[in-house]
């Protein structure tokens, strides 16, 4: 089960990013479905998971889009409520030539997404749930307490937490796994983005707020799994470059596919650097997401 964001993205081409107050001409404008929930679900669903999406959109053009594309990736959308006062949430991308990227976010409809809202319908859906994957694009109470409800059930937990927020005030044991990069898990912690902080000293931090391991994302280098007991580190695949916009959902997604069948951590960090850095060889989010058997392949 996905609890997130489903933000409709507007993406345009540069051949740098802009730096304050400068304009800049792009090209190659497009419009395509993004936000980390709807990512992190097309691409479980890619990998052969089974997978349900919760969420709020609203009832407008864009949310029509992505129930179409969620029909057509086989995932489950009767978790879906529709807003009746906020439009779909909407981002605007920029990507320069490089793969490198600048995202803002309206997360509209995906702000209405509360316990209170929508939880009683949810509750009986995580029966069986293999694992649970969130993200900081809904508000953060539900996201908590969805995990919660989630590992209460059996299920193993993730939270992905971008946009980074504060967690310090909050009690994490509900959380198997935080997926974090470096800059995030800093703000996870209440520090300065470019504090001079070690990984180890970060993970130490984040553990004490009760969660189970830390899993820093860290790009090209692959991703290093810290827990009280074990270290595990994977390296990212080599591969050639053309967009980095989504790797990290991709990540998420392969990695609680991964989890939710059985393997153990260090055969679900490989196949996760494997499906992320494949994901990065082509352009836009769910266009860059690879079938199961590529991975394997890979």
């Amino acid at each position: 089960m996905v609890f997130g964001s489903y933000i409709t993205a507007m993406v345009m081409e540069v051949p740098r990013l802009p730096r304050t107050g400068e304009t800049l001409t792009g090209h190659h404008f497009r419009q395509t479905h993004g936000g980390k929930g709807g990512n992190m679900a097309v691409q479980a669903a890619r990998l052969g998971a089974e997978v349900i999406f919760a969420g709020v959109i609203g009832r407008d053009a864009s949310g029509d889009a992505f129930l179409a594309a969620l029909a057509d990736e086989g995932i489950a959308a009767h978790a879906v409520r529709r807003s009746d006062t906020a439009p779909t949430g909407t981002g605007f991308i920029v990507v320069d030539e490089s793969g490198r990227n600048m995202i803002v976010i309206d997360p509209a409809a995906n702000l209405e997404f509360t316990p209170a809202n929508d939880f009683e319908r949810l509750r009986p859906l995580f029966a069986g749930c293999g694992a649970a994957l969130a993200q900081c694009e809904i508000p953060l109470a539900t996201a908590l307490e969805g995990l919660a409800t989630a590992k209460a059930a059996g299920a193993r937990t993730i939270l992905n937490p971008a946009p980074a927020c504060d967690l310090t005030a909050f009690d994490l044991s509900a959380i198997d796994y935080l997926t974090p990069n470096e800059t995030e898990a800093r703000v996870c912690l209440g520090l300065d983005p470019a504090a001079p902080v070690t990984e180890e000293q970060l993970a130490a931090g984040l553990l004490e707020l009760g969660v189970g391991a830390v899993i820093f994302t860290r790009g090209e280098r692959g991703a290093l799994l810290i827990a009280r007991d074990r270290r595990v580190e994977q390296a990212a695949f080599p591969v050639e470059v053309c967009d980095t916009v989504g790797a990290g959902d991709s990540f998420n997604a392969s990695f609680a596919t991964a989890i939710a069948e059985g393997c153990d951590e260090i055969q679900a960090l490989r196949f996760a650097c494997a499906a992320a850095s494949l994901s990065t060889t082509r352009r836009d989010t769910l266009a860059s997401y690879h079938l199961r058997s590529e991975v394997d392949a890979l």
